[in-house]
């Protein structure tokens, strides 16, 4: 069917209409990027701190007569209190150790026992640490002398990252701030965020969607960071009580290792290998040594039970989401993989099975 010269101008002209809607569209969503991305990790923090902690809200909300905007001021001040007394103390017990190192070192008292002979006997690597270790108890003015361009490059290392907990920990306060500013308002949160994803996936799915991601979240927080903070307690009490050095220090360790999904035994196998080559084998040093390394281990129990708790996904894949997520993004990847691998995951099977009803329906008319 050939087209009139008349019909060819109108469609070429719808054509250039929305070539240009499309191009305009495109340049104010640039736009709109542009500005809101120096606030898009301050956004996404808030978002999962406001969806972790909004079943608390809620909790707090009826008790007293559903006023959400004192709820929230509550549940922040409680947040700011619990994460900056810590913080301090934390921080004044590190700055304090340091001083306290450094005029030991200035003044010469500062002296590294010698080793045991039995670290020789280690395998493998025995001998070189016996070696090293000796060489550090003799001359630590001259090994620290040797030393000197690595440990400088060292020390750049731990101030660039001091400096970036201090930069991550202000954005989280704000991040609190704002959480609290969204949970207040999170029942109209809700209906927006369910009328978003209906938009995107569809009306039947867009609630389920929403649920998914939200339960997703949660079980990231309490799975992950729960069990990481769970961990730093038990072995961090156990560090106290034996006296280890640095303790404060060696707990921070195991929460930060627990949140990159790496094993605590990388933190309690040395320092059970340092009390037992410094204080001996005793009944004390024992009983310690199996608490922590029973301890370090507690995420293996604890991560099947709480990581998939009230996701419609099966456990690995919000696991794979997880460790996934903070290889390519960083700990906001440890939240955004999860969701986005089980939302693809329930995607995927759902469509899965929409293919299969016209089959059945096939071959039951053909029978």
């Amino acid at each position: 069917m050939l087209l009139t010269p008349i019909t060819q101008r109108v469609l070429s002209r719808e054509l250039l209409d929305v070539l240009i809607r499309a191009g305009l569209v495109a340049v104010l969503a640039i736009f709109c990027f542009r500005i809101f991305v120096p606030f898009l990790n301050l956004m996404v923090w808030a978002l999962i701190l406001a969806i972790t902690l909004y079943p608390l809200h809620v909790r707090l909300r009826r008790m007293l007569g559903n006023k959400d905007g004192v709820a929230a001021t509550l549940i922040i001040l409680v947040a700011f209190g619990v994460i900056l007394v810590p913080t301090y103390l934390l921080g004044g017990a590190v700055a304090e150790s340091i001083d306290h190192a450094m005029i030991m070192f200035k003044s010469g008292s500062f002296s590294i026992p010698p080793p045991a002979d039995s670290v020789a006997s280690w395998p493998l690597i025995g001998q070189r640490v016996h070696d090293f270790w000796q060489q550090a108890s003799i001359d630590l003015t001259g090994l620290v002398l040797k030393f000197a361009p690595q440990l400088k490059e060292a020390g750049l290392a731990l101030l660039g990252m001091v400096t970036g907990l201090g930069a991550g920990l202000l954005l989280f306060f704000v991040a609190l701030i704002v959480a609290g500013i969204l949970m207040a308002h999170g029942e109209k949160g809700h209906t927006s965020a369910v009328q978003i994803a209906s938009r995107i996936s569809g009306p039947e799915n867009g609630p389920q969607i929403t649920d998914l991601c939200t339960a997703t979240i949660r079980a990231v927080a309490q799975g992950v960071v729960g069990i990481a903070f769970i961990q730093m307690l038990l072995i961090g009490i156990g560090f106290v009580v034996m006296g280890v050095p640095g303790a404060g220090l060696l707990a921070l360790a195991v929460l930060l290792i627990g949140i990159m999904q790496l094993p605590a035994t990388l933190i309690t196998v040395p320092v059970i290998v340092f009390i037992m080559t410094t204080e001996g084998v005793s009944a004390m040093t024992i009983i310690f040594s199996v608490y922590v390394f029973v301890a370090g281990l507690a995420d293996n129990v604890l991560k099947p039970l709480l990581l998939g708790r009230g996701v419609a996904v099966p456990m690995p894949v919000v696991l794979i989401g997880a460790l996934g997520g903070m290889v390519t993004g960083g700990v906001i990847g440890l939240f955004i993989g999860p969701v986005m691998l089980a939302v693809g995951y329930e995607l995927f099977w759902r469509w899965v099975k929409d293919q299969a009803k016209p089959e059945r329906l096939d071959e039951e008319q053909q029978t």
